[in-house]
């Protein structure tokens, strides 16, 4: 099983600053539509709704299909359940930390079809997808950025 957990500041010097609701509208966002937070994405679809707060939807990641179940955890915590495809497992997007030093964490936890755990094969798939995720990380917080900058200036 591969395990990674990082956090990254919400609030750096230069950019706009979030509060605790624009960071979790972010999210929501991010988990309907997650093409304008995550780079190495190139589809996602939400297929059937539950609720107003669990989902599913297909995606495309590094080339390939999955479909994760979604729970909206207001107003701390998404996470993507990984119900089919080549990667299954749990991704959490957590918002953590007092009002003035927010912080976004991000973790996973994955298994690989057809990869023996602990190996060197799953090493290297460990190590490719947590360089991936770490860039959704930032491109999710400059994406909610530009949305808080776009309506300081509309």
């Amino acid at each position: 099983m591969i395990f990674v957990t990082h956090a990254l500041p919400v609030n750096v010097a230069g950019e706009p600053q979030l509060d605790r609701s624009a960071v979790w509208n972010g999210l929501v966002l991010k988990a309907n539509n997650a093409l304008p937070f995550v780079p190495s994405m190139t589809y996602c679809e939400v297929t059937e709704r539950y609720s107003d707060t669990v989902f599913d939807r297909d995606i495309d990641f590094r080339g390939e299909r999955f479909t994760e179940r979604i729970t909206l955890e207001r107003p701390h915590r998404v996470t993507f359940t990984r119900i089919a495809g080549p990667v299954l497992g749990t991704i959490a997007n957590e918002i953590e930390g007092p009002d003035d030093d927010l912080r976004l964490r991000f973790s996973f936890a994955l298994i690989v079809a057809g990869v023996e755990g602990g190996s060197a094969r799953e090493q290297e798939y460990a190590d490719s997808m947590t360089g991936d995720y770490l860039k959704a990380v930032a491109a999710t917080l400059n994406a909610m950025r530009r949305i808080a900058e776009s309506r300081i200036s509309a």
